[in-house]
């Protein structure tokens, strides 16, 4: 009877390809002969990686149509063992359900000190997840799939998620801080490219007047982990003493290099996410018919009037609190539920998604009677545009009334740059915008740009969604997108109003580029003036074609919202 060992080389080979990653160790130990094959075997392992973390598992790949060089590493110069080594120790890593264990102790580090090799190994799984993300094809979910399953673990949300000095701030007995400033930037990159859901779902709004106001008695904050530090990313995304000339106002270092401060990031998110779901849950809620509607809609007024904060005019929109939600029935709690959750952000609720090179899918618009689709007017700038900026895009900002913004930066008593100001509970204004956006030029990059791609100029408008009214919300844009020296790439807005610059953004885009994510980054007032106001703000693309425009309101849901059937997955 012949043996597996009797087999030949090629027989092997494409035995070994169907063999799982963490099994191929175990073989290895099997016989001499089997060990030396499967550490030799190049091509083995380069199809092991690319099977599991690429998506290329349906391809047809030969040894001989390869360089040795391709065969033996990836573009980082790692031999592809190796990079399946480490990624079956980050696995195990995160699967296991020991704390001792996370992060685990390098074995090729045993003269170092304990200290040293856990920072290295928590480090060592963080940008081993944050390459495996941001390398995602964008026409597989198969590293989307894969790290999804490793961070939905509450534990592992705790342990690698929650590293950055924020979440150390709100419970410091419950989220230990990273121990050095890089292992507290790669949390915080880790967390944005995940996404902004990070707990279970959210009680329907009758059941608390405000989620940040939490009975702590009982409650996981590993569960719950948004509702216990936004008001911490809040007091700094409105600490005017952050915006400086040395960071541009936006989401960068303070030295001037550009690079993303990611833990301003993770603040931005974090805001943007848990008014993104309030409004979400509070604004698309099913009103109930019958006997129930007049009653309702009279409390839901009362509540609206009673709780709308008065926005100084200097704010970039004027307010409109959301209202306090009318009682509601189990069942309708969990129609609510469905309904909402269809027609969610996806891009930024469902864990990395959206972050892949290229991962944008084009939405189809219009779909009413007269709905007519702009023609192309820079067919040749569109194609020289690496960026992707021609077409239909949304934005939300957020703001605090000018009232509680100056009266938390310079009502009280001075405090030293480095101490932290005390979170805010105050609530803020939410704005949904509609943007359509042209390139009108397209350039060079110049001396403090990176040099991958051009300088791409646009113009375009910018609409309320739901407010038609707001002179703030609508107005003409104009911006510039480019690469920084770092590799990020930055865009830059500015709102006019009657033909004035007024409100000027800067973000960072996540993910690769033409990322289905889009951008994270601040608004502040073009001047740069240092009482403000300034705040949040994200925006991305939704389809690469515009409307006509035409006097009628927009669907917002159907519009700015892919739904669950229009959504491919891909990223």
């Amino acid at each position: 009877m012949a043996q597996l060992y009797d087999q030949s080389p090629e027989i092997l080979h494409n035995i070994f390809v169907n063999v799982e990653s963490t099994d191929l160790a175990n073989l290895s130990r099997t016989c001499k002969h089997f060990s030396q094959f499967i550490a030799n075997d190049e091509f083995l392992w380069k199809l092991q990686y690319e099977a599991r973390f690429n998506g290329l598992q349906e391809q047809v790949l030969t040894s001989s149509s390869m360089k040795q060089d391709d065969l033996e590493h990836r573009d980082d110069g790692t031999s592809y063992r190796d990079r399946v080594t480490s990624m079956v120790r980050m696995e195990k890593c995160l699967e296991s359900s020991s704390e001792d264990e996370k992060p685990i102790r390098d074995p090729n580090a045993l003269t170092s000190s304990f200290e040293t090799s856990q920072n290295a190994h928590l480090e060592q799984v963080l940008k081993q997840s944050i390459d495996l993300a941001l390398n995602s094809p964008a026409a597989s979910t198969r590293n989307q799939d894969f790290l999804t399953g490793l961070y939905r673990n509450a534990m592992n949300t705790c342990m690698f998620l929650c590293r950055s000095s924020i979440f150390a701030l709100a419970k410091p007995s419950i989220w230990s801080i990273g121990p050095t400033e890089d292992l507290r930037q790669l949390s915080a990159q880790l967390h944005v490219l995940c996404g902004m859901d990070l707990e279970s779902a959210w009680p329907p709004p009758d059941e608390m007047a405000c989620p940040h106001v939490l009975d702590e008695q009982g409650v996981n904050p590993n569960l719950f982990p948004l509702r216990f530090v936004h008001p911490y990313a809040r007091s700094r995304v409105y600490d005017l003493r952050r915006y400086t000339d040395g960071n541009m106002w936006g989401p960068f270092m303070n030295d001037g290099s550009q690079r993303v401060d990611w833990e301003k990031v993770q603040a931005i998110m974090i805001v943007l996410a848990f008014n993104l779901r309030i409004f979400m849950e509070r604004n698309l809620r099913p009103r109930p018919r019958g006997p129930l509607a007049a009653s309702s809609s009279s409390s839901d007024a009362s509540s609206s009037s009673s709780t709308s904060p008065q926005i100084s005019t200097s704010q970039p929109a004027s307010s409109s609190s959301s209202s306090s939600a009318t009682p509601a029935t189990s069942s309708a709690r969990s129609r609510f539920r469905t309904s909402t959750t269809k027609h969610s952000a996806q891009l930024w609720d469902e864990p990395f998604q959206g972050i892949a090179k290229g991962s944008f899918v084009s939405q189809p618009l219009g779909g009413e009677e007269g709905d007519k689709i702009a023609p192309i007017l820079h067919p040749d700038l569109d194609a020289l545009d690496p960026y992707g900026v021609t077409g239909t895009w949304t934005r939300i900002v957020c703001f605090l009334d000018y009232n509680d913004l100056y009266s938390f930066n310079f009502e009280s008593e001075d405090i030293p740059l480095t101490q932290e100001r005390d979170p805010i509970t105050t609530r803020e204004a939410f704005r949904l915008i509609r943007l359509q956006l042209r390139v009108t030029a397209v350039e060079e990059p110049g001396e403090d740009d990176g040099k991958d791609f051009p300088v791409v100029h646009f113009q375009g408008s910018s609409k309320s969604t739901f407010m038609a009214w707001d002179p703030n919300a609508n107005s003409r844009i104009r911006g510039t997108v480019r690469q920084t020296p770092s590799g990020a790439i930055r865009w830059t807005t500015f709102s006019i109003f009657h033909g004035e610059e007024r409100w000027r953004s800067e973000g960072v885009q996540i993910g690769g580029l033409r990322s289905g994510r889009g951008v994270l980054g601040n608004w502040f007032d073009k001047d740069y003036d240092i009482h403000g106001p300034a705040g949040p703000t994200a925006f991305w693309k939704v389809s690469d074609d515009i409307l006509e425009d035409k006097p009628r309101s927009f669907d917002l849901i159907h519009i700015f919202f892919p739904t669950q059937d229009n959504h491919t997955g891909q990223g």
